[in-house]
């Protein structure tokens, strides 16, 4: 099939807005509102915010117009385009193997996603009783301990949101997706805005900035580099095949550059104003800003529990939360259900009722890592090198896809574009200007590749 002729069987989005609503809330969600603070906070901050935001404009932006552009020509699911454009382009058909990559990260991610989502879905009712009402940071931090200790009521959020999600899905591309995303965007950002004003009243605002923006580059370690380059793969959703697939249905006209530089920009903003947001409540409350995956749990209630209308407030922050997730959720798992649809002539609804009952059941592994197996760990070692140790199945799939999986996903989506496809055919399809295309072919030929494949030695020591 030639690209001139080439047409995705799912649909397209119905305007650039369209996309750019799908594809930020595909970026946006738990990675930017539950994970960027806390691994901040793990990280040591200022530092750590100083090499994820570099990480973004130098590795993230050009990789994410690269992937675009490789969905949109290619306007199949990620293997099949893959597929498609590695025969266009004279390259060998092992490519698709990228488009495998990309999918089976998706996959990975999604199935400790719904955990975690499943607790923001659970603190909607939370909330919404009174519960956290003038709570101490001890009493909150005891309902979160209560939530995770009991894994059959982990397992009934993780189904709910699990069900949720392949429901949006099995709809389709405009009257699932899109009209998901349509609405829940904005209100989350609105939201946003209000918590950064009551984290303003702390009066520990100044503090939660200077952790956030002062670098202590002493607190910064070569683990510390992966973890940020990794989440800026994770929250650009980079290397799983969202932002490929969700490409695959963008129309012709569209600029790739300008929608992708919007979608990054918005994305960082809510990372940033996130930490904003959180920090300081941390330090009123003399929490722990390393915390770990509870922080956002034990945080957030505090000042909902404090604030004037905390109780309507609270409830609509983790209202939108999950829908927030949602959104990034459908996106992680549309790569597989696209895939079933197109090689295995499966309808909509049956290709998700399959991804999601695998997602779910590969879940539970997750879930059980806080109660039941959370004495049950795992190591990985490169050539070598310990890059995992005693990790629970949480925090080795977390650390496998994030940090391994979508980073060496990127690094190839950069090698192909970059370099292995025709200048005539990236040029075309980019539709930028002269200098810009200059720019972008520079940054995804050599900077983006040299960033990773430094950071990756770095860490499992080839180079010191």
């Amino acid at each position: 099939m030639s690209e001139e002729s080439r047409t995705s069987i799912h649909g397209q989005w119905s305007s650039r807005t369209a996309f750019i609503l799908a594809a930020t809330g595909s970026a946006v969600g738990l990675g930017n509102i539950w994970k960027f603070p806390y691994i901040t906070g793990e990280n040591g901050g200022g530092a750590f915010v100083l090499v994820y935001l570099i990480c973004i404009a130098a590795i993230g932006i050009p990789i994410m117009m690269a992937e675009v552009m490789l969905g949109r020509r290619g306007r199949q699911s990620p293997v099949n385009t893959m597929a498609a454009l590695a025969a266009e382009e004279g390259r060998p058909a092992s490519w698709a193997l990228l488009g495998w990559l990309g999918v089976v990260a998706g996959f990975l991610i999604l199935s400790y996603y719904s955990v975690i989502a499943g607790w923001a879905l659970s603190y909607v009712f939370r909330t919404a009783s009174g519960l956290f009402s003038g709570a101490t940071a001890d009493g909150v931090s005891s309902i979160f301990t209560n939530l995770v200790s009991n894994p059959e009521s982990l397992l009934a959020w993780h189904t709910i949101f699990m069900v949720a999600t392949m429901v949006i899905v099995s709809r389709g591309v405009k009257h699932g997706i899109e009209k998901a995303v349509t609405y829940l965007m904005p209100a989350l950002f609105v939201l946003l805005i209000i918590l950064l004003f009551y984290s303003m009243s702390t009066g520990y605002f100044s503090q939660g900035l200077e952790f956030m923006f002062s670098p202590d580059f002493s607190k910064l370690t070569p683990g510390s580099v992966l973890v940020a380059m990794g989440h800026a793969f994770f929250t650009l959703s980079l290397g799983m095949g969202a932002i490929m697939v969700y490409g695959s249905y963008l129309p012709k006209e569209t600029s790739i550059a300008k929608a992708t530089f919007m979608i990054a920009v918005a994305d960082t903003a809510v990372a940033l104003v996130a930490g904003m947001i959180i920090f300081p409540i941390v330090f009123a409350n003399n929490l722990e800003p390393g915390a770990g995956p509870g922080l956002i749990f034990q945080t957030l209630p505090i000042a909902f529990g404090q604030m004037e209308a905390g109780v309507l407030i609270g409830t609509l922050f983790f209202v939108l939360l999950v829908f927030a997730a949602w959104s990034s959720s459908i996106s992680l798992i549309e790569p597989a259900v696209a895939w079933l649809v197109e090689n295995r002539g499966m309808t909509r609804v049956s290709a998700s009722v399959w991804c999601g009952l695998a997602v779910w059941f590969t879940g539970i592994g997750s879930l059980l890592s806080f109660n039941l197996w959370a004495d049950k760990t795992w190591s990985l070692v490169v050539f070598g090198e310990t890059l995992f140790e005693n990790k629970t199945f949480f925090d080795t799939l977390d650390g496998l896809t994030a940090n391994i999986m979508l980073p060496v996903g990127g690094l190839f989506i950069a090698i192909f574009a970059g370099w292995l496809m025709k200048p005539q055919s990236s040029k075309k399809e980019l539709n930028t200007t002269e200098k810009g295309y200059t720019v972008w072919i520079n940054l995804v030929r050599v900077v983006a590749p040299i960033a990773v494949m430094v950071v990756f030695l770095n860490v499992v020591g080839v180079i010191k």
